[in-house]
C-alpha cells in the first residue's frame, strides 16, 4: 500500500540492489513529518486569507476612494501633530503634554467635516470649562482647610459629574453636545483626583489646553481643506437619491402587478423595484447627517444657517409613502391572483396614477436638485388628483362592469350555457388584491402631496430662486398663455 500511496502523490524514491533490480523506498511518516506538514498547511492557509484581505481591502478602496484617502488625512494630521516631538523649540514649549495632541487627533477626527468640527469644538469647549471649574474647586478648598478640603472636592465632584451625565439625556443637549459633556465629566474628574498644588495644577491645565487646541486646529485644517466630505452635501444627495428610487420603484412595482412578468424578469429589475428599501433604512443617517451639517460652514451653494432638519422632515414624509410601496409590492407576490379581465379593465388607469404620482416625485427631486422652484409642480399635483378621481370612480362601478346583465331567454340551450358563463362572479378573495393595490394607490398619492409641502417648505426657507420652466407648456399641448402688454392678467385660450 505505502507504494501506491507515494506513486498517488507523483513522487517516489528507489534504490538499487545487489540483483540489479530496485525498490521503492517509502518514507516513514513519523510526528516531524505531520508537523512538518500541519506548519505548511498553515503557512498556506495565512498565506490564503492574507489575500483574501487585501484582495477585499482593494475593492472596497476602488468603490469608496475617500474612505483611503481618510487614512491619509489621519496620518497627516498625526505626522504634524508629531512635530512637536520632533522640534526641540516646539517640545519646550508644551513639554511632555505634547502626547495630548496625539491623543486628541486619533479621537476626533472623522471622516466628514461636520463630525469633526462637532467633536473638536465639544473637546475644547469642554476641557476649558471643566479645567477652569476644576481650579476653581481647588482653591476654594484649599482656602476652607484640611479639614473640608476633601469634602468639598468630593460634593462638587459628585454635583458636576452627575449633573453633566444627566444632561447627556436631554434631546437638544445629547445631538449637540453629548461627547462635550463626556469629555467634561473626564477632565473635571482628572482635575479634581489630582494631588497637583493650585499653581502647577494651572500650569498643568494650561499646556493640556494649548496642546488640545493645537491637535484639534489640525484636524479641522486637514478636514477642510484637503479632500472635504461635506455633512450637508451628503445629506443632499441622499435625499436626492432617494427621490428618483423613490418614484422608480412606484412605476416598477404598478407595471410588474399589470404585466404579470415571470420570475426572471422579475429578478432582472428587482433592484429598481426594491429601491424604496433605502428610503427606509436612511433615517439614521439622515438624522446623524443633519446634526453633524448644523456645525459646518458655508460651502458650495450652501449657506452658514441652511435648513438642514427640513431635509429631515422631507425624508420622513418620504418613508411614510416608501411604507405604502412597501405593501403595494406585497400585492405582487400575493397567491390570490385577480381575475385578468379586472386587472385588464383597471390597468390603464392604475399606470396612469403611478406615472402621474413617480412624475410629481421626480420633479420635486429636480427641485431639491437645482435648488430652484418648479412651476410645473402645481399643474403635475393637479394631473395627478385627476387621476385618482377618475380610479375611484372606475372602483364605484366596477360591480356593475363585473355583474353583467343576462341575456334574454331563447329556449337554445347554447344560449343558456354562454348566459351561464356570462353571469359567473369573482370571488371575494380574488378582488381583494386589486382593490388592495387600488386603494394603496390613493393613499400614496395623498403622502406624495405631503412631500410636496414639506419640498414647498424647504424652499421657502431656503429661498430657492423661482425658475420659468418650459414644461408646464409641454404638459398641456391643448391650450397656449397669451399674455397682454397691456393687461395685468392672463387669459387661457384655446388654440
Amino acid at each position: 500500500m505505502a507504494p501506491e500511496q507515494e506513486a498517488a502523490r507523483g513522487w517516489e524514491w528507489r534504490i538499487r540492489v545487489s540483483d540489479v533490480s530496485s525498490k521503492v523506498l517509502a518514507p516513514k511518516e513519523g510526528p516531524i513529518c505531520k508537523l512538518l506538514l500541519g506548519v505548511k498547511a498553515l503557512i498556506v492557509g495565512l498565506f490564503l486569507k492574507l489575500s483574501n484581505f487585501l484582495k477585499k481591502a482593494w475593492e472596497l478602496a476602488s468603490s469608496d476612494p475617500r474612505k483611503a484617502v481618510h487614512g491619509m488625512k489621519v496620518g497627516l494630521a498625526l505626522t504634524a501633530v508629531s512635530l512637536f516631538y520632533y522640534i526641540r523649540p516646539l517640545y519646550d514649549g508644551v513639554g511632555g503634554n505634547a502626547m495630548w495632541a496625539v491623543m486628541t487627533v486619533v479621537v476626533v477626527f472623522e471622516g466628514i467635516v461636520g463630525a469633526t468640527l462637532y467633536k473638536c469644538l465639544n473637546r475644547m469647549l469642554a476641557t476649558f470649562l471643566a479645567g477652569a471649574l476644576g481650579v476653581g474647586v481647588h482653591l476654594l478648598a484649599k482656602q476652607s482647610g484640611e479639614k473640608f478640603e476633601h469634602l468639598i472636592m468630593g460634593v462638587a465632584l459628585f454635583i458636576f459629574a452627575s449633573g453633566a451625565t444627566f444632561s447627556r439625556f436631554i434631546p437638544s443637549v445629547k445631538s449637540r453636545f453629548e461627547y462635550g459633556a463626556t469629555t467634561f465629566v473626564l477632565t473635571f474628574s482628572l482635575v479634581s483626583i489630582s494631588d497637583f498644588r493650585v499653581d502647577k495644577l494651572f500650569d498643568l491645565a494650561q499646556q493640556r489646553l494649548s496642546t488640545i487646541i493645537v491637535g484639534t486646529l489640525i484636524c479641522i485644517l486637514i478636514s477642510m481643506f484637503i479632500c472635504p466630505i461635506w455633512a450637508g452635501q451628503e445629506l443632499y444627495t441622499t435625499i436626492t437619491n432617494n427621490m428618483d428610487k423613490l418614484a422608480n420603484s412606484l412605476d416598477g412595482c404598478v407595471a410588474e402587478y399589470f404585466s404579470g412578468n415571470e420570475e426572471g424578469t422579475r429578478k432582472g429589475s428587482e433592484k429598481t423595484l426594491l429601491g424604496y428599501k433605502c428610503v427606509l433604512s436612511s433615517k439614521a443617517s439622515e438624522e446623524s447627517m443633519a446634526n453633524f451639517a448644523r456645525w459646518e460652514p458655508a460651502h458650495g451653494r450652501f449657506h452658514f444657517r441652511h435648513p438642514w432638519q427640513q431635509y429631515v422632515k422631507v425624508g420622513a414624509e418620504m418613508r411614510s409613502c416608501a411604507y405604502c410601496i412597501e405593501a403595494l409590492n406585497g400585492c405582487i407576490n400575493s397567491e390570490n391572483k385577480a381575475p385578468d379581465r379586472l386587472k385588464k379593465r383597471l390597468s390603464n388607469i392604475c399606470l396612469e396614477v403611478s406615472s402621474n404620482s413617480s412624475g410629481v416625485i421626480k420633479e420635486l427631486g429636480i427641485v431639491v436638485t437645482t435648488m430652484k422652484k418648479s412651476s410645473s409642480i402645481d399643474f403635475l399635483v393637479k394631473q395627478m388628483k385627476s387621476a385618482v378621481q377618475d380610479l375611484q370612480t372606475d372602483i364605484k362601478s366596477l360591480p356593475s362592469l363585473i355583474i353583467p346583465q343576462p341575456l334574454p331567454e331563447t329556449g337554445n340551450p347554447q344560449d343558456k350555457k354562454t348566459e351561464a358563463n356570462s353571469t359567473e362572479v369573482p370571488s371575494v378573495m380574488e378582488m381583494i388584491p386589486l382593490l388592495t393595490l387600488t386603494s394603496l394607490l390613493i393613499e400614496i398619492a395623498s403622502r406624495i402631496e405631503r412631500i410636496v409641502s414639506a419640498v414647498e417648505e424647504l424652499a421657502d426657507i431656503a429661498q430657492f430662486q423661482p425658475v420659468t420652466d418650459e414644461k408646464t407648456t409641454e404638459l398641456k399641448p391643448d391650450y397656449k398663455i397669451a399674455k397682454d402688454q397691456n393687461k395685468e392678467d392672463e387669459t387661457l385660450q384655446r388654440v
